[in-house]
């Protein structure tokens, strides 16, 4: 891997780290992050609920809040229909939840990929309608549904939209529209995911209620929601995202989500990163609405007891283990299709498409084309005469600007910069590819430099290895607040051998500490124990050797000498 070392002020660090009890090394990541004022970087180190911006210039808060306290009061049905990701399922969860709560009679709906597909479809609003409600919330969903949202109202239902996709330009015809990404939205944190959105939302009708309800209890979900749409772990998101992750670490949580650290072998008591849920949970919330029944992953976080709650979890895990195969099998098939239509090196965005691929792990897929080629990368899955593709891209590239030029090709599209879905009729397919290729060749000279930026190169005496206390202040480490990567310049190994068939561990001693470390998928690389090795990674706290040990997870080394 090639790398750079940024330039660290040792005199610096010292103070700051001084100043807020930390080591240099933390001190030095804070100095990169721009956080050299102590003030600054004690905010951001402490991240507490008390600092969250004020909602008050968020557009529509306070009228959905009333349209949904006149509710409460009057005893109105009210549906809540989520999308089926985890950020989708989680805030209808939160906000049926809080509305249960506060007295309502609230029917909670989750959409199905394979039934309707993404958002509030029609075969959706059917569902929505078979229960007679008056008021309609949709969650994670919505800004783009403009028909639906209009045949609501024709039945005489008013819809309140809570979701944080990028806005179009038509009006949406909602009772009410929360969505910071609305040009006209005063609220100033533009990162919410819809289940931080959702809780904001429950907070409002609880004070339009004049009640009293403690809304942490619901922080987990948000927690979940917010990492597994991959939001910004910064400013909100990162208050929110931290104090949620000690709900989910919690021996009080809910059943759900005992059930999902027992199924992650997540040990009691254990803290959890956000990389952690990301890896270890959010992939077993998603897979039941990936293989097909979303409505799975709704039962186990409203399950009451862990008898329940372990019931549902078993089935899910039966379904991640298929969902992993599938994966592993659409993937290499995709890989062989990039390198068929665009070669070895594909220098614009890709679009492979088939029949046998399989809907439900296609935006998996696309981030692995997305890892390999480190271009844009549309996966499509061919369904009777109609495409269902998802799309992921680098850092850097606006796949929904780059959709939005490729339009006149699509029945339909939505998501964001990042991420995005898509429809498309099997005979535009071609049409789509040129004009993607296109559209693709315009923002690919932003992509980010190849070399990895180290931000400390570890010297014991000097930058000496962090502790897990120090290191676990860096949390919620993420998107937009990046794990920082770290060079061990020399150690000695103590221990090296094979673990799970496939990847490689080490024991690593530094001057006089000592240190595990793992290599994902390095189980080929010759390594003896005594030799010297030079190593990159990121350093998390040992979850298994517990206290203040420390693991790196290697993302490149090499052998000095034996």
């Amino acid at each position: 891997m090639r790398y750079s070392v940024r330039s660290a002020d040792l005199i610096a660090a010292q103070e700051l780290g001084r100043a807020l009890g930390v080591g240099p090394t933390i001190a030095q990541v804070l100095l990169h992050r721009g956080l050299g004022a102590e003030a600054d970087a004690r905010e951001y180190l402490s991240a507490q609920l008390s600092g969250l911006t004020r909602p008050e210039g968020m557009a529509d808060r306070e009228r959905a809040a009333d349209r949904l306290a006149r509710a409460v009061r009057a005893g109105e049905r009210i549906a809540v229909f989520g999308d089926y990701d985890v950020d989708g399922t989680t805030s209808a969860v939160i906000l049926s939840g809080i509305l249960e709560e506060l007295g309502a009679q609230v029917a909670i709906h989750v959409g199905n990929r394979f039934d309707g597909g993404y958002g509030l479809s029609d075969a959706a609003l059917d569902r929505v309608l078979s229960g007679t409600p008056s008021l309609l919330v949709t969650c994670d969903c919505g800004s783009s549904d403009h028909e639906r949202i209009d045949r609501a109202r024709a039945a005489g239902i008013d819809v309140i939209v809570v979701d944080h996709h990028l806005v179009p330009e038509q009006p949406l015809p909602a009772f009410a529209f929360l969505n910071p990404h609305r040009p006209d939205c005063m609220f100033s944190y533009k990162g919410l995911a819809s289940a931080g959105l959702a809780l904001s939302l429950g907070a409002a009708v609880r004070v339009a209620l004049g009640t009293q309800l403690d809304l942490r209890n619901y922080l987990d979900l948000v927690a979940l929601g917010t990492i597994a749409d991959v939001a910004p772990l910064d400013g909100d998101n990162r208050r929110l995202v931290r104090a949620g992750l000690a709900r989910v670490c919690s021996p009080q949580s809910r059943p759900g989500v005992t059930v999902l650290r027992e199924l992650g072998r997540v040990r009691p008591g254990t803290a959890l990163s956000a990389i952690d849920v990301s890896f270890r949970l959010t992939p077993r919330l998603n897979a039941a609405g990936r293989m097909g029944d979303p409505s799975l992953t709704l039962a186990l976080l409203r399950a009451k007891t862990l008898l329940e709650a372990r019931q549902i979890g078993a089935r899910i895990e039966q379904i991640n283990d298929e969902r992993k195969a599938t994966e592993r099998r659409v993937t290499e098939e995709a890989l062989a299709q990039v390198e068929s239509v665009y070669g070895a090196a594909p220098k614009t965005g890709i679009v492979v498409a088939s029949e046998s691929f399989h809907r439900g792990v296609l935006g998996i897929s696309a981030a692995r084309l997305v890892e390999r080629f480190a271009v844009p990368a549309i996966v499509i899955g061919m369904e009777a005469g109609v495409g269902h593709g998802s799309a992921r891209a680098p850092q850097g590239f606006s796949l929904y600007d780059a959709l939005a030029r490729c339009a006149s090709d699509l029945i339909r599209f939505g998501g964001h910069h990042a991420a995005a879905g898509l429809t498309l009729a099997a005979p535009r397919l071609d049409a789509f590819r040129a004009a993607f290729t296109a559209a693709s060749q315009v923002d690919l000279s932003a992509r980010p430099s190849p070399d990895a930026l180290v931000d400390v190169a570890l010297e014991p005496g000097v930058f000496d290895l962090p502790s897990a206390t120090d290191l676990a202040l860096l949390e919620p480490l993420g998107e937009a607040n990046a794990e920082p990567l770290f060079l061990i310049p020399e150690a000695r190994v103590t221990e090296s051998k094979i673990v799970g068939g496939a990847h490689r561990k080490l024991g690593l001693r530094v001057a006089t500490q000592q240190l595990t470390a793992f290599g994902f998928d390095m189980a080929a690389i010759p390594v003896q124990v005594g030799t010297s090795v030079r190593a990159l990674g990121a350093l998390r706290p040992d979850s298994w050797a517990g206290g203040d040990r420390i693991e790196l997870r290697i993302a490149s080394f090499e052998v000095l000498s034996g």
